[in-house]
C-alpha cells in the first residue's frame, strides 16, 4: 500500500493534469459551436436570447444546432470477446465511466462484484474487485462509479460504503454512507466536475420529518458538506397502480404510462440542483429555494397519436389480464395531451448541460454549455433510462440491453465539426 504522504503528493500532483485534460477535450468539443450560438446566419435558424427576469436568468434557444456525429468506437458485451464466456459477458452492467486519460472505460458489474476495465476499442485489460464486504470486494449491490480527482469512487450500497480506489484497482479507504433503506435503482453517482461528484441516496429529512431522496457532495479529500435534497415527484398520475388482498396481505403493482409527464433532476456545480418537467423543455437551475437559471427550447408539442394511444390501452389490457382481480387507480392509464419532450437530463464535468430529446419517433442529444446557450445536436443511441451515461473529454458511453437481456456497453467517440 501507498503511504498516506505519497497518496496526498500524488493527488497535488495529477489533479491539475486531470482539469487540464478534460478542458482540453471541452474545448475541441465546443470549437465551431460557440460562435453558431451566438449567430443565428451561421447554424440556420439557431438563435439564442437572455434575458434578467427579477433576480434569475432567463436564456431562451430556438431553431436548428449545429449538427455533430457520434461514431461507435466498440461495444463491450457478450460475443465481443473471442472466449465463450469473457469479461464482456455482464452479470448485471450498472454502471460505465471513463479513465481520467479519456482512454479506457470501467464498467462496473452488480452481479459478479466487479469493475472491469477496457480499451477505449474494447479489448479487456483488468479486472478487480470480488464478492464481500472486505477492502476491495463489493456486496451486489454495486450501483454506481465515478471519478472525483485521481480517485475512483465506488458506491456500494450493500455494504453500507463509498470505495476509493485508484485505477488499477488499489484499494484506499472508504467512506461512510449517509443514508438509510437498502436496494434501490436510485442510488447512484454523478460526476459533476473533475473533483466532484453527489451520490444520491434515502436521507432523513430533520428540517421537514420523515424521509427524502437527497444528493451528498463528494471530491478527492471525502464527503463535503453540499448536499441537495431532490424535488418532489409531481401530483400527477404516471400509471396505474394496482392491489389484491390476499390472506390478508396487500400485493401492489404498477403499469407505466409511456407518455405520462414525470420530473427529471440532476445535481449540479456549487450544490444547484437542475430539474426539468419531461412534457416541458424547461430546465431551472435553483440553489435551495432561489431560481438562478431558466434554460428554455422553443420546440412545439406532438400530440399523441390515436393510434399510439390504442397501443397503451391493449397493453394495459393484456397487463391486467395476467393480474386477475387486482382493483386499479385510476381504472386505466390517463391519456396525456403530448408526447414527452426531454428523456434524459444530464450534466458532464465540464459543466454543460446535455438533453436527451424526443421528436417524431427519434431521440437525439441537444447540448448546452454551462450557461445555457444551445451548442449542438447529436444523435442518440438505445439506453437503459436508469442507468447514466458517462461522458468523456471527446467520448460517450451508455449501457442498453439486447433482446435475450444481456446487457452492452456502447463507446461513442464525439466527431469534431465539420469545416
Amino acid at each position: 500500500m501507498r503511504s498516506a504522504t505519497t497518496l496526498a503528493e500524488s493527488r497535488r500532483r495529477r489533479r491539475p493534469a486531470v482539469r487540464a485534460a478534460f478542458a482540453a477535450g471541452a474545448a475541441l468539443l465546443a470549437a465551431g459551436c460557440a460562435t453558431d450560438a451566438g449567430n443565428p446566419g451561421s447554424a440556420g435558424s439557431l438563435a439564442t436570447a437572455v434575458d434578467t427576469v427579477g433576480t434569475w436568468v432567463r436564456v431562451v434557444n430556438s431553431g436548428d444546432p449545429p449538427e455533430r456525429g457520434l461514431a461507435l468506437v466498440a461495444t463491450i458485451g457478450p460475443g465481443a470477446e473471442t472466449d465463450a464466456e469473457g469479461p464482456g459477458d455482464f452479470g448485471a452492467a450498472a454502471s460505465v465511466a471513463f479513465g481520467l486519460d479519456d482512454q479506457e472505460v470501467y464498467v462496473a458489474d452488480r452481479l459478479n462484484c466487479e469493475i472491469r476495465v477496457f480499451g477505449i476499442g474494447g479489448r479487456h485489460r483488468r479486472t478487480f474487485g470480488r464478492c464481500g464486504e472486505g477492502p476491495g470486494e463489493f456486496t451486489r449491490s454495486l450501483h454506481s462509479i465515478a471519478w472525483v480527482g485521481d480517485k475512483l469512487l465506488a458506491f456500494d450500497f450493500g455494504g453500507g460504503r463509498i470505495g476509493e480506489l485508484a485505477g488499477d484497482g488499489e484499494w484506499l479507504g472508504q467512506r461512510r454512507v449517509d443514508a438509510v433503506g437498502r436496494g434501490s435503482s436510485y442510488y447512484a453517482l454523478y460526476r459533476t466536475g473533475p473533483d466532484e461528484a453527489y451520490a444520491q441516496a434515502l436521507a432523513v429529512r430533520t428540517d421537514r420529518g420523515g424521509l427524502g431522496y437527497a444528493f451528498f457532495g463528494h471530491d478527492a479529500d471525502g464527503a463535503t458538506t453540499d448536499t441537495v435534497w431532490s424535488l418532489r415527484p409531481l401530483a400527477v398520475a404516471t400509471g396505474v397502480v394496482c392491489t389484491r388482498e390476499d390472506e390478508g396481505s396487500t400485493f401492489v403493482d404498477f403499469f407505466e404510462n409511456p407518455y405520462a409527464p414525470s420530473l427529471l433532476q440532476h445535481p449540479g456545480p456549487g450544490g444547484t440542483l437542475w430539474s426539468a418537467v419531461t412534457s416541458e423543455y424547461r430546465v431551472v437551475v435553483a440553489r435551495g429555494d432561489d431560481t438562478l437559471r431558466v434554460i428554455e427550447r422553443d420546440l412545439a408539442p406532438e400530440p399523441v397519436a390515436d393510434e399510439e394511444w390504442d397501443a397503451v390501452l391493449r397493453q394495459f389490457e393484456t397487463w391486467l389480464e395476467d393480474r386477475p382481480g387486482v382493483a386499479c387507480e385510476p381504472r386505466r392509464p390517463e391519456r396525456p395531451a403530448a408526447h414527452r419532450l426531454v428523456e434524459g437530463l444530464f450534466l458532464d464535468a465540464g459543466g454543460r448541460l446535455w438533453v436527451e430529446v424526443a421528436r417524431a419517433g427519434a431521440r437525439r442529444w441537444e447540448l448546452f454549455d454551462a450557461e445555457g446557450r444551445l451548442l449542438a445536436q447529436l444523435p442518440a443511441g438505445n439506453r437503459k433510462k436508469h442507468l447514466l451515461p458517462a461522458f468523456g473529454a471527446r467520448h460517450l458511453a451508455t449501457i442498453r440491453e439486447d433482446g435475450l437481456g444481456r446487457d452492452h456497453v456502447d463507446v461513442w467517440r464525439i466527431e469534431a465539426p465539420a469545416r
